[in-house]
């Protein structure tokens, strides 16, 4: 996908990018894969604010995503390529042989009418998922899964991708976009390619009611409150945090702070921690 640029018709417009939506298709969105998504304003369920700048933002409908794959051994032919306003990748609506239609994540390089499968008799090639021990050390993958038949969480966003470093046994070694190296089990599914809407990191807000329609709403430096509301208020003029560090609104550090518990069950699958930014 290209960046789009607009004449500076206002002051806003001058630095303002979006996506160019012309490979899409513009179709609407499958009507059975679509689900309510209520707004929280992140509130939790007592009704407690536990995020603070939330609200507002555009209404919308949560797309189904299939991240599991587990249609094994039936070809899918690819409908359309579709926007979704819950994530930064695209996605691609497969319509499968016995006539199933699901979504997947649109991965870069896949176009209408391409065929897709899942599985250990899947081709190595963008869009298919297969299990990381079919899958030849060095691809590019994404859409991984961390536990087998739970479903893809790691490398979804768009422009990502992770790469088959090596099989050990049991588990895959796979470089993770960060940096970090982890084991993973070779059972565990992963989709074949980088993940779509490479350009979305190029994309400029441009102005402030763009962040708005995501539902984030303005936040305030402590400095320029109150005492009764922020460790940092208070003082004639601009004052100093008053304090050896920067805290949060519960005088918690606000820099540097390690809430990682000690004996993460997790750590022993990681082989390197992520580069330093």
């Amino acid at each position: 996908m290209a960046i789009k640029s607009y004449k500076p018709t206002t002051a806003s417009r001058r630095n303002m990018t979006v996506t160019d939506y012309s490979g899409l298709s513009g179709v609407r969105p499958e009507k059975s894969l679509l689900k309510p998504l209520k707004k929280h304003s992140g509130r939790n369920n007592t009704g407690k604010i536990t995020v603070r700048h939330r609200g507002g933002g555009n209404r919308k409908k949560y797309r189904v995503i299939d991240f599991r794959r587990n249609k094994i051994g039936i070809s899918a032919t690819v409908q359309t390529i579709e926007y979704d306003p819950n994530r930064s990748a695209h996605i691609a609506l497969l319509k499968y042989e016995d006539g199933e239609k699901r979504y997947i994540i649109a991965p870069n390089g896949l176009g209408v009418g391409d065929i897709i499968r899942n599985g250990s008799d899947a081709d190595i090639k963008p869009g298919n998922a297969l299990s990381m021990k079919d899958i030849p050390v060095g691809t590019f993958i994404h859409n991984i899964e961390l536990y087998p038949g739970k479903g893809a969480v790691l490398v979804r966003s768009a422009g990502n991708m992770a790469q088959l470093m090596a099989k050990e046994g049991k588990y895959a070694l796979v470089r993770l976009p960060s940096g970090e190296l982890r084991k993973i089990p070779v059972v565990c599914f992963a989709t074949v390619g980088q993940v779509g809407n490479v350009d979305h990191e190029n994309v400029k807000v441009g102005k402030a009611g763009k962040t708005r329609h995501k539902g984030f709403r303005p936040t305030v430096r402590g400095s320029v409150m109150n005492p009764n509301d922020h460790p940092h208020g208070g003082g004639e003029g601009k004052s100093p945090v008053g304090r050896p560090g920067p805290v949060t609104p519960w005088g918690k550090p606000a820099l540097g702070y390690k809430t990682r518990k000690k004996h993460n069950r997790s750590d022993k699958f990681i082989v390197k921690r992520r580069t330093a930014k």
